[in-house]
């Protein structure tokens, strides 16, 4: 189990394992006396230099074995991809920070508005879930940086700031990581109430019978027949003086069979991860309230397990959500869908939600639309649109829009008995717009009726995991794109610049569901 740390300062005493990391350009930017302290006693001045000059673009070197090592970050950004370079952060330390030791130093060499970004992907090469027996790593790893544009030393908040959000993304990977026999529906929701008792929120949650009681045929439905029960944890963050309510619902299928509509033996493992919008809101929600956070900000996490057994939904079967709005299952295999559209809609109802962002493993069709880095982004606002872009280039977490547009799209879910069906009759009409609309459906009851309700739909099934290991996507962010909203000097520098709240008094429309 690794230890992480952030310092603002480089330590006293020399590690016993060093790595030195960033571009080729803020790399020459810095002299031998920034990390004197650290590696002079394996490492000349003359050596350092040498290395500095003669590395190329991505590559590593070690300048003493097993102790010093110094590698550059990817300094080729396309106009789609973060000029911060963090996407290339996990898999640089992994490979190339020395095992030599029982505690490591990691030194980013990055401009001050990048600090927040390569530092936090710094925690996604740590890890924290393992059920290995040997070749487990412990030790204490501090990250430092240093600054090349900007002396200026970096304030206990922004350490603070750093170290929560390290914990958040660590936190939603090890969910994501663990397999179902560890991570029920029961586990996920006891995790989510400890965490709000210990931040001192109001935690609601319903469970099991209570659902169909209380007319959530989405959640009940996909998890009824789970040993563990579905449920709808809500946990809000409630301070003096908000004048908006935002609301993050995330995806928390704990293990995705495909139901009736049963998934294959190579398509089904790994879908211990179809909880990773639900965990990364819950890292993110932690962070925010740890960070300061002036707003109504709740936390809404749709669990349930899709299994298959006697009680199991089938197709055919026709669910009623808490929008209100039947449901004709012809894909059970299409749950993600169900359980985010009652949680789009108690956002509504429950919370008076004036911006509402999902955030979900919802379709295999968004590695096709927008590939393995890139999550997808679908919303009915443009400014936010851009503003959800320019948070993922800040954050490391990119985001790239896909097709808003209702008209050609919602009618694949046509259906002769019920208000729609659960998944397309055509998989070629924009499969990742299309399964977004669907939950928008139960935020809005139509598409093309005016609605101050600004809604992001994130899906975000592949940059959840790379290889076999969660990536804890998802903090970075959230927290980012809310940074306005934020007492945290470094998130609000570098958060967009949010539209004029058009939402904050809201008009009730009696029409909306």
């Amino acid at each position: 189990m690794v230890s992480l740390s952030y310092s603002s300062v480089m330590p006293k005493e020399a590690p016993p394992a060093c790595l030195i990391l960033g571009e080729q350009a803020n790399l020459l930017r810095i002299s031998f006396s920034d990390v004197e302290g650290l590696i002079s006693h394996r490492v000349s001045a003359k050596v350092f230099n040498e290395v500095v000059a003669d590395l190329g673009d991505n590559e590593g070197v070690s300048m003493y074995p097993k102790a010093v090592s110094m590698a550059t970050l990817s300094s080729k950004h396309s106009r789609h991809t973060t000029p911060t370079a963090a996407h290339h952060v996990m898999d640089t330390v992994s490979k190339h920070l020395p095992k030599n030791g029982d505690s490591a130093v990691v030194v980013v060499v990055c401009l001050r508005k990048h600090v927040f970004a390569c530092g936090v992907a710094v925690a996604r090469a740590f890890p924290t879930y393992t059920l290995k027996t040997r070749d487990v790593t412990t030790r204490d790893v501090t990250v430092c940086f240093i600054t090349p544009d900007d002396k200026t030393p970096l304030t206990e908040q922004d350490i603070k700031v750093l170290t929560s959000t390290a914990k958040s993304i660590r936190l939603a990977a090890d969910i994501v990581d663990r397999p179902r026999n560890e991570m029920t529906c029961d586990d996920l929701v006891q995790s989510a109430v400890k965490i709000g008792r210990d931040l001192g929120v109001d935690v609601t949650v319903i469970s099991g019978e209570q659902l169909k009681e209380q007319g959530f045929g989405g959640i009940y439905g996909v998890g009824k027949a789970a040993e563990s029960p579905p449920a709808l944890c809500v946990l809000s963050h409630k301070p003096a003086g908000a004048t908006k309510t935002i609301a993050w619902c995330g995806k928390g299928i704990m293990y995705d069979t495909g139901g009736f509509s049963i998934k294959t033996k190579t398509g089904m493992p790994g879908m211990k991860r179809d909880c990773g919008g639900a965990a990364g809101i819950l890292g993110a929600f932690k962070a925010a309230v740890e960070c300061g956070f002036s707003e109504n900000l709740h936390a809404v996490l749709c669990i349930a397990e899709n299994s298959v057994g006697p009680l199991a939904a089938v197709p055919d079967d026709i669910h009623v959500l808490y929008s209100g709005k039947s449901v004709e299952i012809n894909n059970t295999d299409a749950e993600g869908r169900l359980v985010l559209g009652d949680g789009v809609a108690y956002a509504r109802k429950d919370l008076n939600a004036d911006i509402v962002l999902d955030m979900c493993t919802l379709t295999g069709a968004q590695g096709i639309t927008t590939g393995l880095h890139h999550a997808a982004l679908l919303t009915n606002n443009a400014q936010w649109e851009s503003c959800a872009v320019a948070a993922g280039l800040s954050s490391g977490d990119m985001v790239y829009p896909i097709l808003y547009a209702p008209e050609l799209h919602f009618s694949e879910f046509k259906s002769s008995v019920a208000d729609m069906k659960n998944s397309v009759a055509c998989r070629s009409n924009a499969q990742c717009s299309c399964a977004g609309l669907f939950i928008g459906a139960h935020l809005f009851d139509d598409y093309f009726k005016p609605s101050p309700i600004v809604w992001l739909h994130v899906d975000m099934a592949y940059p959840v995991h790379v290889g076999e290991r969660a990536t804890g996507w998802g903090p970075a962010l959230l927290l980012t794109l809310f940074g306005r909203y934020s007492t945290s000097k470094i998130l609000s520098d570098i958060a967009p610049v949010l539209p004029a709240d058009q939402a904050s008094k809201r008009a009730k429309h009696d029409e909306m569901c």
